[in-house]
């Protein structure tokens, strides 16, 4: 087992890969009560299509079938695993996003039963034709219910306004008429391609011996029989680099107008290093521009744009990436030609100065230090990172690193005209337009 020490941070965390694949992270913190784990593998709503285990051929499978995945593993043909997790005073959860599933557990004793729960329930799936058809009308109420949700709508229309035609821009539930084509079969061919402890990481967080935890894991996978797996093939569709529409808005049950802007990013092959410090470079313009202290903030909060509902988030993965800005607002219209004509301006020639940038970046640091007191944070942005060959510790050197040209640069790649979008929410009583 590797162990990487953090001294800025005085973390230590243990490594190991395992003979058929897994990785396995440890993080010990003597001072939390708390022990989280996550199970995740990199497989999420956009793997829409394929290569399977052991065939040669690419496969389309219907869309949002990585969540309904997600639902079903926790139902076994002996009960149900969270009853597993709560006899043994865990809690249990999982979610699935664009690009991974993530199957968790927190508890303050019994971890390694519940480590062993987690791990079992996860490489033992169990379906059956009539439990996939019950989950149907289950996963179908949660869609209708996220359908009736102007935040979530908001979400994803943004997003769909940005993509042409990669799968970012399906909601990851995916619709009723798409969940109800999965079968059985549909779910051991997913869970068979993507599941395989190559595709997956293992990470651990909390008052744990790092020894005794590997030593559990270990065991664990010297009884399980698993075939040497090659690389997962993937295939997404063409992606053009301008917006897919300007504008579009809709008209839903709500009290006050919703606006956001979209901006859809360039260079979206980046991983590592680079990722890493693009999409700081670019959270970090956008609260220097944005952030509750800075003067566009403060200006479009006194002339009545904005309320404590605005907001602002960039996020980049291999494929896609795109910031989010907007919130509530009486002048939708305004408040998104301010925000396009602001990114403009600045993207053509950058305004911020060195004191806003250290200003910026010893909040950011000083957040993401706080955040380490977080096992929930720690674990589920960890396993993000990793997955886009990141790491999480070596956010804070290279925050204190940035330049007033990283964030200049970021905001003239990424603020460009042709890809800058925006969605409104308006009351009902208003006429919507295409």
């Amino acid at each position: 087992m590797e162990k990487k020490k953090f001294d800025q941070l005085q973390e230590e965390l243990f490594y190991e890969k395992l003979d058929n694949g897994l990785s396995v992270y440890i993080l010990p913190k003597p001072q939390f009560n708390k022990t989280y784990a996550t199970f995740t593998t990199k497989y999420g709503s956009i793997d829409d299509q394929f290569v399977p285990l052991n065939e040669k051929d690419f496969v389309k499978v219907p869309d949002g079938i990585a969540h309904f995945l997600e639902h079903k593993m926790f139902e076994k043909e002996d009960g149900d695993v969270f009853q597993q997790f709560s006899e043994n005073g865990a809690s249990a959860n999982a979610f699935t996003s664009f690009t991974r599933t993530a199957y968790l557990f927190s508890s303050t004793s019994k971890v390694k039963e519940n480590l062993a729960t987690l791990i079992d329930f996860v490489q033992s799936p169990y379906f059956t034709e009539e439990t996939v058809e019950k989950e149907k009308g289950i996963i179908g109420q949660e869609i209708t219910m996220y359908d009736d949700n102007a935040d979530w709508r908001l979400y994803f229309g943004t997003i769909q306004n940005m993509y042409h035609n990669h799968p970012v821009k399906v909601d990851i539930a995916g619709t009723v008429d798409s969940i109800a084509d999965i079968t059985k079969d549909h779910l051991y061919q997913c869970y068979n391609t993507f599941y395989h402890p190559s595709n997956m990481v293992l990470f651990v967080v909390g008052s744990v011996n790092p020894d005794e935890i590997i030593e559990q894991v270990r065991s664990s996978q010297q009884e399980k029989s698993y075939e040497q797996q090659s690389p997962i093939e993937r295939k997404f569709e063409n992606e053009p680099s301008n917006v897919n529409r300007k504008h579009h808005q809709l008209n839903m049950d709500v009290q006050v107008p919703k606006c956001m802007v979209g901006l859809k990013a360039s260079n979206v092959e980046l991983s590592g290093d680079d990722l890493l410090r693009r999409e700081l470079a670019v959270n970090t313009a956008l609260e220097v521009l944005f952030g509750r202290t800075s003067s566009h903030y403060t200006k479009l909060y006194e002339e009545g744009l904005i309320d404590d509902s605005f907001t602002f988030d960039f996020s980049q993965e291999y494929g896609f990436g795109f910031a989010l800005i907007g919130g509530n607002t009486r002048e939708p219209d305004k408040l998104s030609q301010t925000i396009q004509t602001i990114l403009a301006k600045e993207a053509k020639n950058s305004s911020i100065t060195e004191e806003q940038l250290n200003s910026v970046k010893k909040k950011n640091i000083g957040g993401f230090l706080r955040s380490l007191n977080s096992p929930e944070f720690i674990a589920n942005q960890f396993t993000r990172y990793a997955f886009n060959e990141m790491d999480l510790f070596d956010a804070v050197p290279t925050l204190e690193t940035l330049s007033k040209d990283d964030i200049g640069a970021a905001l003239a790649d990424l603020a460009q005209p042709d890809r800058m979008t925006s969605f409104f929410i308006l009351p009902k009583e208003e006429e919507a337009v295409e």
